[in-house]
């Protein structure tokens, strides 16, 4: 099949699964076009069978602000004329799924059929602007497929926007048959070099991740044991995180890597993952540290539950428990047995459910059955209508 996949190119959880996706559907022999304004940083480098489309967004003097959702839309028409697209999916309601429903209009055609894919913040932040409320109900309702990471998040999106949508739950993935990475990939010694424990947190530094109670479990943790904080990402909270870092001064213990491509390298070094957040429709994060057996100690809100079994592949508290994280963290430090084998319970675990070859199939299966179904242009069913 011919499929376009719109993405977001950044660190978020959305360009990275679309990205993976993107490369699992080449390798199954699909045609992929992945299009966006930058190329997604999972694609870097050369992928036999995915091509990268750019979105041209002109500047004009009467235009404030760059019109990225028409430049996406006339971008995605174009490929669907040349390439005689199956399909288009979208990540991302606003404005992704927009800008495909237009370039489908323009083109004046039922082909391609598109699919979006909700990941979360289209549903729980930027669907709370209610400015945004119509637009992204006009995005879900004239979609041929809706799907979504985790069953929170569809339940959400019916609850807030269409209760009689039809959603279908296709879970995050990752890739399972590639070896765990080692500790070569990154500096373990450096990072702790009398041995102490290390402590990780990867996110992109939003409010929403709580990266101060990040901060103080680490503070509690090295109150009582030797360990090392190394924070991954780069966002609007890391002033804030190195301005309390001082105060509790906790500078020599704790790196501030910045933005990393290789996160499953670096995971390598870790002994916990420290994911505090107030929300979160699915968790990449955690289920990349269950793949490199690292136990998980996050929030049971959102969908993390649905990724991490409290007891098996971590620990789930409620948020803001701050205390109750650096108890279940300094139980896992002093007991190297119980965090391995938590570690080891965390990648079956990922096998078992989230494994590319059981998750890229479901969205093969979805594309097959939109294109064979007859479509009639003159009466368009939406999403959430009974066709």
């Amino acid at each position: 099949m011919r499929i376009a996949i719109v993405c977001y190119p950044t660190h978020g959880g959305s360009g990275v699964v679309a990205s993976e996706l993107a490369i699992a559907l080449a390798d199954s022999g699909h045609d992929v076009h992945v299009v966006s304004y930058a190329v997604p940083f999972r694609l870097r480098g050369f992928h036999p069978g995915v091509r990268f489309h750019e979105v041209e967004i002109a500047s004009y003097p009467l235009l404030r602000f760059p019109p990225y959702t028409l430049g996406l839309a006339t971008k995605l028409a174009e490929v669907a004329s040349e390439e005689g697209l199956d399909v288009i999916h979208a990540h991302y309601a606003v404005p992704n799924a927009v800008s495909a429903f237009l370039a489908r209009e323009i083109i004046g055609s039922p082909r391609p059929r598109l699919v979006t894919t909700l990941h979360g913040t289209d549903i729980t932040l930027v669907g709370a602007d209610r400015s945004f409320d119509r637009v992204i109900r006009f995005a879900l309702e004239r979609s041929d497929a809706v799907t979504a990471v985790s069953g929170y998040l569809a339940e959400r999106t019916r609850r807030d926007f269409s209760p009689h949508l039809p959603i279908a739950v296709i879970p995050n993935f990752v890739d399972t048959a590639l070896p765990p990475a080692d500790t070569s990939a990154c500096a373990r010694e450096a990072w702790a070099p009398a041995g102490e424990a290390i402590l990780m947190h990867i996110s992109n530094f939003r409010p929403v991740k709580r990266i101060s109670d990040v901060v103080r479990v680490f503070h509690a943790v090295r109150q009582e044991e030797p360990a090392r904080l190394v924070l991954i990402g780069e966002g609007p909270e890391r002033l804030f995180a190195q301005q309390l870092v001082r105060e509790l001064e906790l500078g020599d213990d704790v790196l501030f890597l910045g933005q990393q491509d290789d996160v499953q390298g670096l995971l390598a070094c870790a002994d916990l993952l420290l994911l505090p957040s107030e929300q979160e429709s699915f968790g990449l994060t955690a289920l990349e540290a269950m793949v490199a057996r690292v136990p998980v100690i996050a929030t049971s809100i959102g969908g993390l539950p649905e990724v991490v079994t409290d007891g098996e592949a971590g620990r789930l508290l409620p948020v803001g428990d701050v205390s109750g994280m650096a108890r279940a963290a300094l139980k896992l430090i002093r007991d190297p047995g119980s965090r391995k084998a938590m570690g080891r319970a965390g990648r079956e675990r990922a096998k078992r459910h989230f494994r590319r070859e059981l998750v890229v199939p479901r969205y093969e299966a979805l594309y097959r059955r939109l294109a064979a179904e007859p479509r009639d242009r003159s009466s368009v069913p939406m999403a959430g209508s009974p066709s």
